[in-house]
């Protein structure tokens, strides 16, 4: 029976088809929180047993020593506006080790942990779009980490130091013209050929583009399509892809012109080769490592998606928090702070609680990696869930900042933020498709308890193991039906949860929205199966509830881990109640678009009122919001938690540091100011401006003359933090016209 219905599902296609390239992703790194989502009983006891890192010293040493020095040394407007890096901040990168934060110790590179790199990263790619990515291309996907996973002894005693040390600047040369996020399309090639002098080479013709660091870098890591025609490699005609280093000078290579990026105008160009000979020791691996290139990037995937471009985002989250905090405070409309505001506390609460939401994965995920393990489906929804709530971020900061962040200049300290903003979005994998094929699409094959054996099974035509785990499935399945209904009765109480206390009520809907999410997956793969991979706008909801849940998981998590501060409960409360609203949308967006026999008629009816009526979230309430505003309107110790590892630059220095520094002075004077607030309330002072009622209350008596002081430095502060930019026209104009000729043309 179990043999025919093998038969039965192969011409059928009732299970997923898997291609060598798919293989090969699904085969790298492993599987962690996101299979006990998929298993529908999550184990959240164990799940908070996991680690949750702090920075080992010497890593906190570094980013509190050369990591600022460094963003001391730059003006990020000057760097932006000259698009060119001083050659000091080159030799100071070069002798502080920040081309090397990932290489070994043994080979001259610090050595760091994922969460150490990660920190940098966010904190260096905050304050500089175009330093952000001299740190992140050396120490992400690229030479030196293909190198010391996969590269030949004597390649790593080659390159490693010299990259190590910045002699080499490296970019990794994968996006063409026609292969974008289909990145497995590339048509880069490599053909095998013999020299004059018998030594079998490549001969590589390509174009790329996209490139980060192209026009900088003299160490190219090029992926490319090996081609043998005549089998000299006795791998057959078509090898596969394969990572070959070039060095810049290589006859037929060109690099170093430049394509200009929205927002920030970082260093990225394409790069061609036109018949570019290299020898096989070249490819990263040696001759034996000929195809495998596709294999050592889905492994360095599997856990670099979580560190630089989520580090990136986050990064620019906290920063968002600590100065929209503090320009709430700094900006004054109707005689008040714009943060008393309600509809300026609901946009400042959300901008903290996301951050906090936000560091919390960061930590969790860069501390699994460190604990060895690479998920890369976990990676892979961190990748797409940061950059595009790092956007929702910003963009909410500009409502904030409103004209202040409009006038463009070195004092608008949102502005680069939202306009670069796309480039997460869409570099390592377009948000889009990370979303609607490679999260879900993996997900639901690899992290599955059963899928992935199944299918193994019925491709080696094993029945004994098919009958075993197709049992096993369907028991499974029949159990989480049977769990969700109970669950779904009892709000998820019967779900338990690790924890008393008001965070209890948030595992154990976790554990509610996992049952139903697994229940909904396995529905998706017996009556969708193959054709499931088409169905993108269903998986991206399937996608959104998995990263929802480990949004919130991680969140959780921190709120542990930092000693269940009884401050941050807001933000915790804020960010559950906001993801199972998010999960609670992406599961009505299943229901209504579950396109199945009879199944979908369940799920778009009767289902769907009962999913409506008892929903996970209801959304967050008003004085959640005003609480996590509040959490970056003072100078606590929980502001700088929240904001922790952001760069606070000089107090003078436009921008960050003007508005930073007013920010210190008001609050420090609210004391002052609230002696003037409530004699006006007593009438003995005539109601209107503070700053209007210093000297009648240094009359009366009601402040001292030391708080007079301090209340005047505060408005002279703030006035100074709120403006915006004004250009001479001899500075705004760039057609290079003397100014004399300005002036006459203006008579």
């Amino acid at each position: 029976m179990f043999a025919s219905l093998m038969k039965t599902m192969r011409s059928n296609g009732m299970l997923p088809k898997i291609s060598d390239t798919e293989r090969q992703a699904l085969d790298a790194g492993h599987v962690w929180i996101d299979g006990e989502f998929f298993g529908g009983n999550p184990d959240f006891a164990g799940m908070l047993k996991q680690a949750y890192n702090q920075l080992p010293a010497e890593e906190q040493a570094f980013l509190d020593g050369p990591v600022e020095e460094l963003l001391r040394m730059v003006k990020p407007y000057e760097l932006s506006e000259t698009r060119r890096v001083p050659d000091t901040v080159w030799a100071f990168m070069r002798r502080e080790g920040f081309f090397g934060l990932i290489v070994p110790k043994e080979f001259g590179g610090k050595g760091f942990s994922a969460l150490g790199r990660s920190s940098v990263m966010a904190k260096v790619s905050a304050a500089s779009g175009v330093l952000s990515p001299l740190v992140v291309i050396p120490n992400s996907i690229g030479a030196s980490e293909l190198i010391e996973m996969n590269g030949t002894p004597e390649q790593k005693q080659q390159y490693l130091p010299k990259l190590a040390s910045g002699e080499y600047v490296p970019c990794f040369g994968l996006t063409e013209p026609t292969a974008g996020s289909d990145a497995a399309s590339i048509k880069a090639e490599g053909r095998v050929f013999r020299d004059e002098d018998g030594e079998i080479k490549l001969r590589l013709n390509f174009r790329k583009r996209y490139i980060t660091l192209a026009p900088v870098a003299n160490l190219i890591s090029l992926a490319c399509q090996v081609v043998d025609p005549e089998n000299l490699l006795g791998r057959g005609a078509n090898p596969g892809i394969t990572v070959v280093l070039l060095e810049k000078g290589t006859p037929g290579l060109h690099n170093g012109d430049h394509h200009q990026p929205i927002g920030e105008p970082f260093f990225n160009g394409p790069i061609v080769g036109e018949n570019v000979v290299a020898t096989l020791d070249q490819v990263i691996g040696g001759r034996e490592a000929v195809g495998e290139g596709w294999r050592m990037l889905m492994e360095a995937l599997a856990g670099g998606r979580a560190i630089s471009l989520p580090a990136g985002a986050i990064g620019g989250a906290k920063a968002m928090a600590a100065l929209t905090g503090a320009y709430s405070v700094v900006r004054q409309q109707f005689g008040i702070e714009i943060g008393e505001m309600e509809g300026v506390q609901a946009k400042v609460g959300h901008i903290a609680a996301i951050s906090y939401m936000l560091e919390g994965a960061r930590v969790y995920s860069c501390s699994a990696l460190d604990a060895g393990i690479h998920p890369p489906v976990v990676s892979a929804a961190l990748k797409y869930s940061t950059t595009e709530l790092g956007r929702e971020v910003v963009r909410d900061a500009m409502d904030v900042f409103a004209g202040r962040g409009v006038m463009q200049g070195p004092n608008n300290v949102v502005g680069p933020a939202y306009c670069t903003s796309p480039v997460g979005i869409t570099v390592e994998g377009a948000n889009i498709m990370t979303r609607t094929l490679i999260t879900f699409g993996q997900g639901a094959t690899r992290c599955h308890p059963y899928a992935m054996k199944t299918v193994a099974a019925v491709e080696n035509n094993d029945v004994a193991a098919f009958r075993s785990n197709l049992l096993g499935w369907m028991g499974h399945f029949v159990l989480n039906i049977g769990r969700s209904a109970v669950r779904y009765l009892t709000r998820g109480w019967t779900a338990g949860s690790p924890v008393g206390g008001p965070t209890a009520t948030y595992y154990r809907r976790l554990g509610w929205a996992s049952t139903r999410f697994s229940v909904l997956t396995n529905l998706a793969m017996f009556f969708m199966g193959s054709k499931l991979k088409a169905r993108g706008n269903l998986t991206g909801r399937y996608a959104d509830v998995l990263t929802w849940m480990t949004l919130g998981l991680s969140t959780l998590r921190r709120y542990e881990a930092e000693g269940r501060k009884a401050e941050d409960l807001p933000l915790v409360q804020y960010a559950l109640e906001h993801a199972l609203g998010q999960i609670q949308q992406a599961f009505e967006g299943i229901y209504a678009n579950f396109d199945a026999p009879v199944v979908g008629a369940w799920l778009r009816g009767p289902a769907s009122l009962l999913l409506r009526a008892n929903p996970l979230g209801r959304g967050v309430a008003d004085d959640t919001a005003v609480a996590c505003a509040r959490s970056v309107q003072s100078l606590t110790e929980q502001q700088a938690r929240v904001t922790r590892e952001t760069f606070v630059p000089a107090e003078h220095a436009p921008g960050a540091g003007k508005l930073l520094h007013s920010f210190r002075l008001i609050v420090e004077a609210r004391p002052a100011a609230a002696k003037i607030v409530a004699a006006m309330k007593a009438r003995t002072l005539p109601r209107g401006p503070i700053e209007d009622a210093i000297d009648a209350a240094l009359d009366a008596q009601v402040i001292t003359a030391e708080e007079a002081t301090q209340l005047r430095t505060a408005h002279a502060a703030r006035m100074e933090a709120i403006e915006v930019d004004v250009f001479k026209p001899e500075d705004f104009y760039r057609d290079a016209v003397p100014a004399s000729e300005l002036q006459k043309a203006a008579a």
